[in-house]
């Protein structure tokens, strides 16, 4: 069974403020560097940024290998002790984040360690390349890293394979040279966000070290130096016993597991998921706010006026990315190419400091000859069409509009061409009442008929999960609070 080092950054420049992740794969047993990733995530708080890379270290370390081991090594204290199960979550921004991050990988297959700044610099300069992409208005690119030579320079001296106690050795002295005088700065940041006065306590010490200047910090490395390599040996020597008897160890609790797979399943009940179905892709789905015609309850589907928010819509969609940035989830924006949801998606996603893309699959049915009337008037001049259309959904508007039935074909093709695209993440699509009625209604295995059940206010939110095996989960319905 291969074991993976996982180390994880975040940070906030601001806090919240604009925000980014770093996170670092490496085979535990050579020390080589399988995987980076990053990226900016818009305005968030430095313990969430730190949430979200964990979460994008542990996806790459699943795709490398889903039945790895992991090892976690990070600097925030606060992360460490809440996913070790030491100390509680309160903030309601971090539960989803840390509940996702523990379905990454079967319970028992993941440890984690509290490190020091100065031995998480990979991650760290990651995480802080990801936030100068998002202040240029690009996106973190791997083929343009430079963080990982930046830390490995230390290493540079070392003839050793990666990994090995003199190649360690080589990057504590590299770190010592450089002197620490700035270590800890953002752990003072990522104080204000903590749930716990340890964390405080935790933040605040490695700014008092810095305090005592420059003077004493090159005289703590030097002294440390000498001692570097006479520890590095000693770790060589433990590691090589620890090696052993973790091989031991891991050849017991890959027995274990197989045989827990077995009996879960053969007491699996039908409809629910085994047991690692790795991150779901989440969608949030987003009403557009109000236009003119919201409150009059007129049809507006995509073959009428095509209109533009009202004043109220707007401020509807203000107050949705407020509360999605709070958050700090969201990590792609797909729109509806109707004027009405482009305007409401490009709300938000400034708000975020994410793109917007344009799915045609989410645009909303066309109502023929009924667009722009009120219900009322359509059994008026249309009463045959409008009962056929309630009672069948093959059944077209006045027109030569769109069916329920093909406006579920659509639907379920963009849906599965969306998982595909955003397997593991968490995107926002921002679309209309029938496409969000559709997938929900597909996602529960409800009739057609259902999609008259259902209540969907201007600007309200609603979330689907899709897992690996097909399944679906509805998370969230029509919630407006952040309207009220």
């Amino acid at each position: 069974m291969r074991e993976f080092i996982v180390e994880a950054d975040g940070g906030s420049r601001g806090n919240p403020g604009p925000a980014g992740y770093g996170a670092v794969v490496s085979d535990a047993a050579t020390g080589e560097t399988l995987r980076e990733a990053a990226e900016y995530i818009g305005v968030a708080t430095n313990n969430v940024a730190e949430y979200r890379g964990l979460l994008a270290g542990l996806r790459a370390a699943h795709e490398l290998d889903p039945a790895a081991t992991v090892h976690v090594r990070m600097d925030s204290k606060l992360v460490v002790e809440q996913m070790s199960g030491r100390w509680k979550i309160k903030h309601p921004d971090m539960k989803p984040l840390a509940a996702e991050a523990a379905r990454v990988f079967p319970p028992g297959r993941v440890t984690y360690e509290w490190i020091p700044r100065e031995r998480n610099k990979h991650a760290d300069r990651l995480a802080n390349e990801a936030m100068d992409a998002g202040a240029r208005g690009e996106q973190w690119s791997e083929s343009a890293s430079t963080a990982e030579l930046d830390t490995s320079a230390g290493a540079a001296a070392s003839s050793g394979p990666p990994g090995d106690a003199a190649a360690g050795a080589a990057r504590v002295r590299g770190a010592l040279a450089e002197g620490r005088a700035a270590a800890g700065t953002d752990h003072l940041a990522e104080a204000a966000d903590t749930d716990t006065p340890a964390a405080q306590a935790e933040a605040d010490a490695p700014g008092v070290r810095a305090a005592a200047g420059a003077q004493g910090v090159r005289a703590d490395a030097e002294a440390d130096a000498r001692s570097v390599k006479a520890e590095a040996d000693a770790r060589a020597a433990k590691a090589d016993a620890d090696t052993r008897a973790a091989k031991a160890d891991a050849d017991t609790r890959a027995a274990k597991a197989d045989a827990d797979t077995r009996a879960a399943k053969a007491v699996a009940t039908p409809g629910w998921a085994p047991a690692d179905m790795g991150a779901p892709a989440t969608f949030v789905l987003l009403r557009h706010g109000e236009t003119p015609l919201t409150p009059q309850k007129r049809f507006s589907g995509s073959g009428g006026t095509d209109p533009s928010l009202s004043d109220v819509g707007r401020e509807q969609a203000e107050r949705a990315a407020a509360l999605l940035a709070r958050r700090g989830t969201i990590q792609a924006v797909v729109s509806s190419p109707l004027t009405r949801t482009r305007e409401t998606a490009g709300i938000v996603a400034a708000r975020l400091g994410l793109d917007v893309s344009v799915d045609d699959g989410l645009r909303e049915t066309d109502f023929g000859a009924w667009e722009g009337l009120t219900f009322a008037e359509v059994r008026e001049r249309h009463p045959d069409d409008l009962n056929a259309w309630l009672a069948s959904p093959d059944a077209e508007p006045t027109g030569g509009g769109e069916s329920f039935a093909a406006t579920g074909t659509r639907i379920a093709a963009t849906r599965d061409k969306l998982v595909a695209a955003y397997a593991g993440r968490t995107v926002l699509l921002v679309t209309h009442v029938t496409p969000i009625k559709t997938l929900v209604r597909l996602a529960l295995g409800a009739p057609p008929e259902s999609l008259f059940r259902m209540e969907l206010s201007a600007a309200s939110l609603s979330v689907v999960a899709y897992y690996a095996d097909g399944n679906a989960s509805v998370r969230l319905l029509n919630d407006t609070s952040h309207l009220r």
